[in-house]
């Protein structure tokens, strides 16, 4: 993917390089210890509790913060180009339908993090939150989309999957997503989870829209890229998934869609190039 030279979002809150952790200044945790040792040993602790009392006094919290490698940087580059090149696509796909396109956010995390939807860890995996129109990502969750999954890998592939999250913005701004879960409230779990998959292959159907725009508008696309969004796709496929992990698929606990369905919105959304074919929620039989 050609993505060096070229735009870069200034939507991207990298905080990376924040722990998430507070440190306390101080001896606190020591002087505990020589507390513990006078008593077994029968001293007299006044001192070094007057000594805690003044450290309590003084003490501050500070963030503890990692640089980040040459590594890390560049890939927060690529995000930011691969953002940017999305919000050239939305505005054009919005203004030929007569709509505006409001820009998410995207936050870059280690480990864990705080939302409006709440607090959530790596292992969530790339996610979007409707509360605060934001898209979450902790970029290790490529490698092991690699790793534990089996997909190619390649930075097409970290852009399908901002696509897709970029995708759940435009069901937010569109009022799809409030629909559904509106839906869900009087269904079956079973019914729930089937609009649960026609949401996130609607998802992949954007992510193939995006990649066609891209295609037309930029020429960001190299040989092989399509291949690495494909095998993306259909690593995440929840029969994939279920498989790898239990041996077995459960049909009705589905939520996103089989590896078949994924790879094959995404491709009609990069085929058709219409907004208004990404139609997933017709076939459903609820």
């Amino acid at each position: 993917m050609k993505w060096k030279g070229r735009r870069e979002s200034d939507n991207v809150d990298d905080r990376r390089s924040m722990s998430g952790g507070k440190i306390a200044a101080g001896g606190g945790v020591i002087a505990i210890v020589i507390i513990l040792i006078n008593l077994f040993m029968g001293g007299d602790n006044s001192a070094v509790l007057n000594e805690i009392n003044n450290q309590l006094q003084q003490q501050t919290t500070t963030e503890q913060t990692v640089p980040l490698s040459a590594q890390d940087e560049e890939m927060g580059r690529m995000v930011k180009v691969i953002l940017a090149d999305t919000e050239d696509v939305w505005h054009k796909i919005f203004e030929e339908n007569g709509l505006v396109y409001e820009e998410p956010k995207l936050v870059l995390f280690r480990n864990s993090v705080e939302t409006a939807c709440g607090g959530a860890s790596s292992a969530s995996g790339p996610f979007y939150c409707p509360l605060d129109k934001k898209v979450y990502m902790d970029l290790s969750f490529f490698d092991e989309l690699q790793s534990r999954f089996g997909a190619q890998g390649g930075d097409f592939a970290i852009a399908y999957v901002i696509a897709h999250e970029v995708g759940h913005h435009v069901q937010t701004l569109m009022g799809t997503s409030a629909k559904v879960r509106q839906m869900q409230q009087q269904l079956n779990q079973a019914d729930a989870n089937k609009l649960s998959i026609a949401l996130e292959l609607q998802a992949d159907f954007y992510a193939g829209l995006w990649a066609h725009y891209n295609e037309e508008m930029n020429q960001m696309l190299e040989e092989g890229d399509v291949e690495e969004a494909l095998s993306a796709a259909h690593a995440v496929g929840d029969d994939a998934i279920q498989k790898r992990a239990q041996g077995h698929v459960v049909p009705d606990s589905f939520t996103h869609g089989t590896s078949a369905q994924r790879v094959y919105w995404f491709k009609k959304g990069l085929n058709t190039g219409q907004f208004n074919a990404g139609t997933t929620f017709n076939d459903l039989e609820i």
